[in-house]
């Protein structure tokens, strides 16, 4: 089933929206929730409340990409999921993982940022991956948006492992200098 056709079981508030999404998105879902929690019980509920915010929300949202929105809402979902049994005890997951990595850049110590702090961030962010090739952007976003595992990477953009991982090294350094020069950091 197409995505446009989708979206109108949606505003049909017809149920079987619910299952061709889990059908067409379900198990690609599956593995952004399981980057972030590591947990199989856990990314099955994240999908779950990730697929009822969709119905929530949609309408009146109308995603122009239904595969986008949902990955965003489960990417939320499983943070939020996430966060809450972090607080219980340290998860190994690919996500801590990848958070840890960008501390270094990135810390999250001090009072809270503001609203209008975090936008800035995220601008600048986003001017300094435009900077950056094809290639990095993919290895920057798979890692830090996606949460996936260096192998992955590595297996999806056929590179070595260790070039992947320098290449990681190689752009939180340049993302440090960036924020710097940019007096964010």
């Amino acid at each position: 089933m197409q995505d446009q056709q989708i979206i109108e079981l949606f505003f049909e508030r017809d149920e079987r929206a619910i299952g061709a999404c889990r059908e067409s998105y379900g198990s690609y879902l599956y593995k952004v929730a399981y980057n972030i929690l590591g947990d199989r019980l856990d990314c099955e509920e994240a999908v779950s409340d990730s697929l009822l915010g969709a119905w929530n929300s949609i309408p009146p949202q109308r995603p122009d990409s239904l595969k986008a929105y949902l990955v965003r809402l489960c990417r939320r979902t499983a943070i939020d999921v996430w966060r809450t049994k972090t607080r219980e005890k340290r998860r190994d997951s690919e996500y801590s993982v990848s958070l840890d990595e960008l501390a270094e850049i990135i810390p999250a110590g001090g009072s809270p940022a503001t609203e209008a702090e975090l936008r800035l961030l995220g601008d600048a962010v986003g001017r300094w991956a435009a900077e950056q090739s094809e290639e990095q952007r993919s290895i920057f976003v798979l890692r830090y948006y996606y949460s996936e595992p260096v192998r992955s990477i590595s297996k999806r953009l056929g590179i070595s492992e260790s070039k992947t991982k320098s290449a990681l090294y190689r752009m939180r350094n340049s993302l440090r200098a960036f924020l710097e020069k940019e007096e964010i950091l």
